[in-house]
């Protein structure tokens, strides 16, 4: 074989999984390209968790009794954070649902069709970009939580366990809001629907209230949670727990940890299913 003819070789072909790996870091980096020459999708994407941190710390802290801390307002703070840590990273899955949205509403998947690659790692790259974003969001949202007066009580290692298992609740439901954007036809009823069934799942559970201060049938609900079960897993391992805190029977409250890992993978599982074999289908 000649030198020339090396030269024009085609690349060898990679395997499935290699190939899949590397067309979702493409496109990853692609919508991570994006945010950054549109910086106001990340600026208004901070602001409201960091209202959210500043209105509850000041306007409810204090007035809400929470057990083992009664109504001090820095016990009802540091009760609070996880849950705000919480509700953040699930509200990102509206904005990735828009984005598959508007992605498909312009035309830009038909584009990706025609290319020789992976079917899942349009929807992969998404999910992932937008993680690196929920990671960005929480950084600040920490930083804004300790200006306020928040604190953790553990070693590094549990408070970084208790951030992963955020990110891997962010991770998971941006699968939903993935399958969502793809059921709708437009960017705006992508919104909608990510939001719609948020605000139920937020606040029948642990986030900002115990939940013994609901009614029977819904702490059951509130116990049973998947948000439930990341936010009293931080809880644990940010040492955000007041002394002698009622710990509900439930076992994802007894094992919350075990219980998060278990709910985020879970529902990975699940919807990352439904959606690659929903975008397989609309772009078939």
């Amino acid at each position: 074989m000649t030198a020339a003819t090396e030269a024009v070789a085609p690349p060898k072909a990679r395997g499935g999984i290699a190939q899949s790996v590397g067309d979702s870091l493409v496109v990853a980096k692609r919508n991570l390209i994006r945010m950054t020459r549109i910086p106001e999708m990340v600026i208004f994407g901070l602001i409201q968790p960091i209202m959210f941190v500043v209105l509850f710390s000041y306007v409810f802290g204090g007035s809400i009794s929470v057990p083992g801390a009664g109504l001090s307002a820095s016990g009802y703070r540091e009760f609070l954070m996880a849950g705000i840590f919480a509700q953040t990273v699930t509200f990102a899955t509206a904005g990735a649902g828009a984005g598959i949205a508007d992605d498909m509403h312009k035309g830009l998947i038909d584009r990706f069709r025609s290319l020789p690659m992976a079917r899942g790692a349009v929807l992969t790259g998404r999910t992932l970009a937008d993680l690196v974003q929920t990671a960005l969001t929480l950084v600040v949202l920490a930083v804004v939580a300790l200006l306020v007066g928040w604190r953790t009580h553990e070693n590094v290692l549990k408070v970084l366990g208790g951030f992963a298992l955020l990110l891997l609740l962010g991770y998971a439901f941006s699968w939903i809001g993935a399958l969502i954007g793809l059921s709708v036809r437009t960017p705006e009823a992508a919104t909608s629907g990510g939001l719609i069934w948020l605000f139920p799942l937020t606040f029948i559970s642990n986030a900002f209230v115990p939940a013994e201060n609901m009614p029977t049938f819904l702490q059951t609900i509130a116990n049973w949670n998947p948000f439930s079960a990341t936010v009293q897993a931080c809880r644990e391992l940010f040492g955000n727990l007041p002394p002698n805190y009622p710990v509900p029977d439930a076992w994802p409250m007894q094992h919350p940890v075990w219980a998060s890992l278990i709910w985020s993978v879970l529902i990975i599982l699940v919807f990352r299913t439904l959606a690659v074999r929903k975008y397989r289908s609309a772009s078939a």
